[in-house]
């Protein structure tokens, strides 16, 4: 996608700090509404299981969060310059900036940006510690969200998911969070997860593939910067990144019941939705469960 150069003024992006925090039980920790790649890294490159990360960061929820610095500060603005890689992520906020605010100003629906912090190795969030072996991910008590962009080598060279649009793809998912954080829909979705655990993977892969849908409004509604080979390039990261490809690629049997962000066909089904109509009231992925 050939997006315009972000205004120092209009994003609020950070460097993170190194150190601190860690996980209980000194494994990795699923970070609020969930990771798009946690899955992949736990599963492709640590062999871990995922369904010892859901909720274990719960607990943590209360944790201080992270100092932010203001919108177009030195410091966010020279993260944003520290590499192609960051620049596209800063570029990417701007966009989805642009794009979510005014729906949820014609909504009347209260809308605060999230910051975007650009960290390398470790640094530290509302939600605690955090790693680059997470991959991506959104914090919803700083409502910001967190990127090591090392990790998109890694998701290209371990999964074979890259490209510009596939980059994209991982921001605007995140931000997909933050856009079920706005409605409400996250906090709804926490609460029903507490009130019945048995449907909390089913609940959280919902959740995830909302977020996919999200992606692919923010991309469908900014058609006119989609350029050849973009699509393929967001399907083949949506396939990559499935969670029956990953057990698979891990030599894993495929087990639906642990599943937290869906099948590979259910990501690109929901990704491309987006894509397609760039009409939110499309991302309906608990449309069943009303009937």
């Amino acid at each position: 996608m050939k997006l315009n150069r972000f205004d120092p003024g209009s994003i609020q992006v950070r460097r993170g700090t190194g150190g601190g925090g860690g996980f209980p039980g000194g494994g990795g920790g699923k970070i609020g509404c969930g990771t798009i790649v946690l899955a992949a890294v736990a599963y492709f490159v640590f062999g871990a299981d995922p369904l010892q990360t859901i909720g274990a960061i719960d607990g943590m929820q209360q944790s201080a969060p992270a100092q932010q610095t203001g919108a177009g500060s030195a410091t966010g603005t020279e993260a944003c310059n520290d590499g192609p890689y960051a620049l596209e992520a800063c570029n990417a906020l701007s966009s989805l900036n642009q794009t979510w605010q005014p729906l949820f100003q014609q909504a009347n629906i209260a809308f605060a940006q999230p910051t975007l912090t650009l960290f390398s190795g470790r640094t530290n969030s509302g939600c605690g510690g955090a790693s680059s072996d997470m991959g991506p991910f959104y914090c919803p008590s700083d409502q910001g969200i967190y990127i090591d962009t090392a990790f998109y080598d890694t998701m290209q060279r371990q999964l074979g998911a890259g490209g510009d649009f596939a980059r994209y793809y991982v921001m605007a998912h995140e931000y997909g969070h933050h856009v079920q954080k706005m409605t409400g829909m996250a906090d709804q979705i926490r609460s029903a997860q507490q009130q019945n655990p048995r449907s909390a993977n089913d609940l959280q892969v919902r959740m995830e593939l909302q977020a996919d849908c999200y992606a692919g409004v923010w991309a469908g509604k900014n058609r006119n910067l989609i350029e050849a080979g973009d699509m393929e390039e967001g399907m083949t990261a949506a396939a990559a990144i499935g969670d029956d490809t990953l057990q698979r690629n891990a030599g894993r049997r495929v087990s639906p019941e642990s599943f937290t962000h869906g099948t590979s066909a259910q990501r690109m089904q929901w990704l491309k939705r987006g894509l397609e109509t760039g009409d939110d009231d499309q991302c309906d992925t608990f449309a069943d469960l009303r009937r």
